[in-house]
């Protein structure tokens, strides 16, 4: 019964990672005798940090190396492309993820140290800047929901959800508007509109570590199958990305218009 209520909470998070249609196929999985455990989950979280800071830094010092962008930028196309696919499998077969999700952490890595990398050549110091507040967020948001200041109710799911689906159409749209020469110019942009629209972007991706936290919590105690704590940490390392790409966006803004 514990464990078929931990699947009926994982149904209602708010993070759309939480929404694979494989976790609603797979209830059986519960009844696996390995449970999740919320330090299971800790550890492989920091095990993902790792892997994606080891291939980061390596980008990172190809780029320094040459002082040439190009030569880091099959890096970044292997590392953005191979982990899209590496996301994907996990969300939709989440029993892969003790597999898929430490492959996610090494080929998003090598795309981060790319583009941090470029980043940090037009500004010096934006990169240790935004991995601080990236870190100093999580701890805080950790801080917040531990003590009740957040808590994660049904209508703060759905407000998180409905903003980061809108925002990822948004980014889509202008994805697609890029092939013709055109755009949603307020996205790049560093006018009032711009840094507006990337300090809203930053708060729902830090908002979304609250519906991390939550599930992990939650379906820790409902003991949940043991796959979950590797797609617990994906989870929660996915959303560290986007914040801190998004901080780095920011802080781009704001550091152009010096």
């Amino acid at each position: 019964m514990a464990r078929h209520r931990a699947l009926q909470m994982f149904g209602r998070s708010g993070n759309p990672a939480f929404k694979s249609k494989a976790f609603a196929e797979r209830s059986s999985d519960f009844s696996t005798s390995e449970v999740m455990t919320l330090s299971g989950t800790v550890n492989k979280t920091g095990l993902y940090l790792l892997l994606c800071f080891i291939t980061a830094a390596w980008t990172w010092n190809q780029f320094y190396s040459s002082g040439d962008p190009s030569s880091v930028m099959g890096y970044l196309i292997f590392g953005t492309v191979g982990g899209l696919i590496a996301a994907l499998v996990t969300i939709f077969k989440p029993t892969a993820a003790p597999i898929s999700a430490p492959i996610y952490a090494l080929l998003e890595g090598f795309a981060i140290g790319g583009i941090s990398a470029m980043f940090e050549s037009m500004y010096p110091g934006i990169v240790i800047q935004a991995v601080g507040l990236t870190f100093f967020t999580l701890a805080s948001l950790l801080m917040a929901y531990k003590s009740g200041i957040i808590k994660p109710t049904e209508n703060f799911r759905l407000m998180i959800f409905a903003a980061t689906s809108g925002i990822m159409l948004l980014y889509l749209v202008s994805f697609v508007m890029s092939f013709f020469g055109s755009g949603i110019g307020f996205i790049h942009s560093n006018g009032p509109m711009g840094i507006i629209f990337s300090l809203v972007v930053v708060a729902i991706a830090a908002l979304n570590l609250v519906l991390d936290f939550d599930f992990i919590e939650q379906a820790s105690e409902q003991g949940a199958p043991k796959y979950l704590e590797a797609y617990g940490a994906f989870s929660l390392l996915v959303t560290l990305i986007w914040l801190y790409l998004e901080i780095l966006r920011l802080l781009s803004k704001l550091y152009s218009r010096n």
